[in-house]
């Protein structure tokens, strides 16, 4: 007996919608944050006073991150290794994956490394490209297809029945 999928690696409505409040989220909440820790602070009588809602901030761009490595997860399992050998987007694809792993990895090292010489360095490499991640995201999601369509194609799976 044969079973015919048609597995084109598309995403549905449901994990679409998550992907984008997760995203808008992680980067919302990362930009606030930026604006709040270098715009919003105040010139006390013995230094600089960070703004009382900076780490509110930080907090909730943590938690949408945390959401963000979920996301990349189910994003691994149900679209990126249906699509990849189907090899469209793949370029846009594998930088916006390494993005996403450069994000994570650096985000990481910003909460553990405790070394104040390199962490200011990890900080700016961190928020740089997270600030430019929504033109990778946009650019692998409008990216023109090719003539032929190869998404259309069945994939045919065999199974045994007893």
């Amino acid at each position: 007996m044969s079973i015919v999928f048609h597995r084109s690696g598309r995403l549905g409505r449901r994990r679409c919608l998550a992907i984008y409040i997760v995203g808008a989220g992680v980067w919302l909440s990362g930009g606030v944050w930026l604006l709040f820790h270098y715009f919003l602070g105040k010139q006390g009588d013995f230094g600089p006073i960070e703004n009382p809602l900076t780490p509110w901030w930080l907090r909730l761009h943590g938690a949408f991150g945390f959401a963000a490595i979920w996301i990349f997860g189910l994003l691994w399992g149900t679209h990126i290794t249906v699509a990849w050998p189907r090899q469209r987007r793949r370029c846009s694809g594998g930088i916006l994956a390494g993005v996403f792993i450069f994000l994570i990895v650096t985000g990481y090292l910003l909460y553990y490394v405790g070394d104040d010489s390199i962490r200011p360095i990890i900080s700016v490499l961190h928020w740089t490209i997270g600030l430019a991640c929504p033109v990778f995201f946009v650019v692998h999601r409008v990216r023109l297809r090719k003539r032929n369509n190869r998404s259309s194609e069945p994939m045919v799976l065999e199974k045994n029945v007893r």
